[in-house]
């Protein structure tokens, strides 16, 4: 950053990124959750979220929250207008984080049996709106080991019935031993599928190493959740090490989508939507132009 650009931060203005050419290093995706006080609220619609993602911060792709639009998953009008919608825009619908559908990993069998069947729908509506991915949780109980294997057979019979429809499973470090890079990693091990893989989220990841979860889990990644929470009046992110967190991202050979999911209260939502778009297409412009 050049003495200009430190005078324009401190002032307040975003901070302009290197204009490089070719191929980006990873593309932008916008997660709904970074609006999710706007659509509690009532004032955006769910429908609306492709048309303000394209038009108010000019990102081509987004990634849904089951959760606003929890009893539409099978309702085949609905759907209809979600694709009408996102095609007026053109905008790619990415994927479909799924919530509150059962433990994948549950003891009972029967409840991990059901809690599989639950997602059906959200794979149906997954590949009726053109996405490429569901993204579930991994939650169960008892030891570690208990806990791996557990939550690998639940995933294991989810992506059985994702693969016909060429659909992925990924799993979000999203709580409990899931925020462990090491175990999550693990449990990729053992389902030992190639539509199962990960999402690691920057933000997640608790009493475990946030650098090293991420290195954990990149090796089966097939999405990236920037999240973010605040920011300096340089524009950087001040509870992470973003520069850090992408190196490791890009050199994994990872080539995809990394979602903006703001997740801060200092700043509005829209604000650090912003925000994290600029710092993520700045540092992906610095680590080309080295």
């Amino acid at each position: 950053m050049n003495r200009r650009d430190v005078v324009l931060a401190a002032a307040g203005f975003a901070v302009p990124w290197p204009q490089v050419v070719g191929e980006p290093l990873f593309r932008i995706s916008l997660a709904q959750w970074s609006l999710h006080w706007a659509l509690f609220a009532k004032e955006l619609d769910h429908l609306d979220f492709a048309r303000t993602a394209r038009r108010d911060f000019g990102i081509e792709a987004i990634e849904y929250v089951n959760v606003f639009f929890k009893e539409r998953a099978s309702d085949a009008g609905y759907l209809a207008e979600m694709n009408r919608r996102a095609a007026g825009e053109g905008v790619y619908q990415h994927l479909i984080m799924c919530d509150g559908e059962g433990r994948l990993g549950d003891p009972d069998a029967t409840k991990r049996t059901q809690a599989v069947e639950n997602h059906r729908k959200w794979l149906e509506a997954a590949k009726t709106l053109g996405c490429a991915t569901i993204r579930v949780n991994a939650a169960s109980d008892g030891s570690y080991e208990e806990q791996q294997k557990l939550a690998a057979a639940g995933l294991r019979a989810l992506t059985e019935l994702a693969d016909p429809l060429a659909l992925n499973v990924i799993v979000e470090n999203h709580g409990g031993l899931s925020s462990n890079g090491r175990w999550l990693a693990g449990v990729m091990r053992m389902v030992d599928h190639p539509r199962c893989g990960t999402l690691p989220d920057f933000g997640n990841f608790y009493e475990y190493d946030r650098y090293q979860g991420v290195a954990d889990l990149m090796p089966f990644a097939k999405a990236v959740s920037a999240k973010s929470h605040d920011f300096d009046g340089f524009g950087e992110e001040r509870t992470k090490d973003y520069r850090r967190l992408l190196r490791t991202v890009v050199d994994s050979g990872f080539r995809s989508w990394v979602g903006i999911e703001y997740e801060g209260d200092r700043l509005p939502e829209r604000v650090g939507i912003e925000r994290t778009l600029e710092l993520l297409r700045r540092i992906e412009g610095e680590m080309r132009t080295r």
